[in-house]
Order: C-alpha cells, then sequence, then structure tokens
C-alpha cells in the first residue's frame, strides 16, 4: 500500500507541475502512465531487464511523445485543451488494446521486474520501497526549487494571466511546451515503476478515468503547493482503502467526501498544514477555509 502512495503521488506531482503550475487542464495525463508501463512490459518481454536502460527509456519515449502530442494540444486553450489532451489519451487506450500480441484488452503479465545490476533487488519488497521513497523525495525537492525558480516563476504567471506574459516577452508556448515534457517524463517513470510493483502491464493505465484520479489528488491536496500532489495521493488511496474495507458502496461514500471538500475546503487538504500568522502550524487555517462564510451565503 505504501509502494502504490509512493508511485501515485510521484504520477501526482508530474500532474501538477500543468495543473497547478501551468493552469493546463489535461484529462490525458494518465497517458503517459501508460506509456512508462508499457515500454517497461515489452523490453522484459524482449528480454531486456536492465532497469537502467528501461526506466530512462520509458521516460524518454513520454517526453517524445508528450512533446508530438503537445505541439498540437497547445494551439487549443480552455475546453477544447481539455477534450484534445482526452482525446489523445483514449486514442492511445483503443490502441494499446489492439495490441493483441501483449494481451490486448487483458493486458500482460510482467514477464521479470528490472533488475539494476545487483544494486537493487526489486523483489526485496522493502528495498523497492525505499527506492521509491527516495526517487519521492528527490523529486519533491526539485518541484520546489523549479517552483522557486525562474522557470517556475514564468510558469505561474502563465497560468494566472498569459497575455500579459506574452506581453513582457516571454515566449509562453515553450514553457508550456517544455512544461508538458518535463511532466510526461516523471509520469512515465512512475509508470514503470507500477508496471514493477503491479507486475503486470495493461491499457487500464492509460483510460480516462486514471486522469481523473490524479486530477482529484492533486486538487485534493492542493494546487501548486509543495507537498499536496503527496497529501491528496495519501488521502485519496488511504480513504479508498478504508471504505472498501467497510462495503461494496464504498464509491458512493467517498464522491460525498469530495462535494464537501470541494464546498469547504479552499487551499485543498495542505491548507490545514499551512503556517498561521505567526508562524506557526493550525489545525484549521482561516485564510484557507469558508467555515466563517458558508459556501451559499453570498458575501456580505
Amino acid at each position: 500500500m505504501g509502494l502504490r502512495v509512493i508511485i501515485f503521488a510521484i504520477a501526482a506531482l508530474s500532474l501538477d507541475l500543468i495543473l497547478g503550475q501551468t493552469g493546463l487542464v489535461s484529462f490525458g495525463h494518465a497517458l503517459y502512465l501508460g506509456i512508462g508501463a508499457y515500454v517497461v512490459g515489452i523490453l522484459a518481454d524482449a528480454g531486456v531487464e536492465s532497469g537502467f536502460v528501461q526506466w530512462p527509456l520509458a521516460m524518454a519515449i513520454s517526453a517524445l511523445l508528450a512533446a508530438a502530442l503537445s505541439m498540437v494540444a497547445l494551439r487549443t486553450s480552455g475546453t477544447f485543451f481539455i477534450m484534445i489532451t482526452l482525446a489523445f489519451a483514449q486514442m492511445m487506450f483503443y490502441g494499446a488494446s489492439s495490441l493483441y500480441d501483449y494481451g490486448g484488452d487483458d493486458g500482460m503479465h510482467l514477464a521479470v521486474r528490472s533488475t539494476f545490476g545487483g544494486l537493487v533487488d526489486l523483489y526485496d519488497s522493502r528495498q523497492f520501497y525505499y527506492l521509491a521513497l527516495a526517487v519521492l523525495v528527490v523529486l519533491a525537492g526539485l518541484n520546489i526549487r523549479l517552483a522557486r525558480a525562474r522557470f517556475g516563476t514564468v510558469l505561474k504567471g502563465i497560468c494566472i494571466n498569459e497575455r500579459r506574459m506574452e506581453a513582457a516577452g516571454f515566449p509562453t508556448f515553450r514553457y508550456k511546451l517544455a512544461a508538458c515534457v518535463l511532466s510526461a517524463a516523471v509520469c512515465g517513470l512512475a509508470g514503470a515503476m507500477l508496471a514493477n510493483a503491479a507486475e503486470f502491464v495493461g491499457p487500464q493505465y492509460m483510460d480516462w478515468t486514471r486522469s481523473a484520479e490524479l486530477m482529484i489528488m492533486v486538487v485534493a491536496g492542493g494546487l501548486a503547493t509543495p507537498f499536496g500532489a503527496i497529501i491528496g495521493a495519501l488521502a485519496y488511496l488511504g480513504i479508498e482503502k478504508y471504505l472498501s474495507d467497510l462495503t461494496i458502496h464504498w464509491r458512493l461514500g467517498f464522491g460525498a467526501l469530495l462535494i464537501l471538500l470541494v464546498f469547504l475546503g479552499r487551499g485543498g487538504l495542505s491548507a490545514l498544514f499551512a503556517p498561521g500568522p505567526a508562524g506557526q502550524t493550525t489545525p484549521v487555517h482561516k485564510g484557507s477555509f469558508r467555515w466563517a462564510r458558508p459556501f451559499f451565503r453570498p458575501r456580505a
């Protein structure tokens, strides 16, 4: 369970770069999760077992595919961008379903987990867990550093007012393209890790519902926050596990919790840990939650 949370936290971090930082709402981000998984599965089936080959190649192919698709998708905006990313993801989903040599709709069992020359044994659950945790820590640190760098500042400016950033002389298309490519590469890495963890590769990894789950994790945790995606992944998968153990109708209760979060919370779950005016961590941040003003009550 912990390994699954870490892998999806990495995927959610990658989505936060374009959704939270740049304001691009993509319903096809799980496409790269599936691409990363399929690269590992196909290479393992062909006898290439080295993780030093599989994992970087999964990231590279995801990045190249994102560059090609984003060159088209970024020509649109708003609802059209949402729909075109969804269309690309579903095209790849049905394409993967037609790969009958690799299981088609049923997917395929991973022939062997990635090997790292004896440095890490992925069949040892403890070693795999700490490897994934180390990757998450490194990526979280890079995410914080990126948000504070010039590149991250420009992305935030694009999210707030893209026309003004263009007027200031910034090539906004290039920045958005770079963000999409970087985000896809990280998500491809998460896909490679997911294939090894589940020892399974299937088209369901890139279905649009998986993209929606990643989006819920990011929004629930807190958009464009240092650890929001990680908190969101932990909360989403933890609540899913707890409720599914209680009843087969767990999605009904889970949906009610999401509605409450939308109506009551500003800034997502990460706002619970936002520092107060005196620099102290407070359970409920007055500036982050709507408890003082109910959602349906108009402003004075």
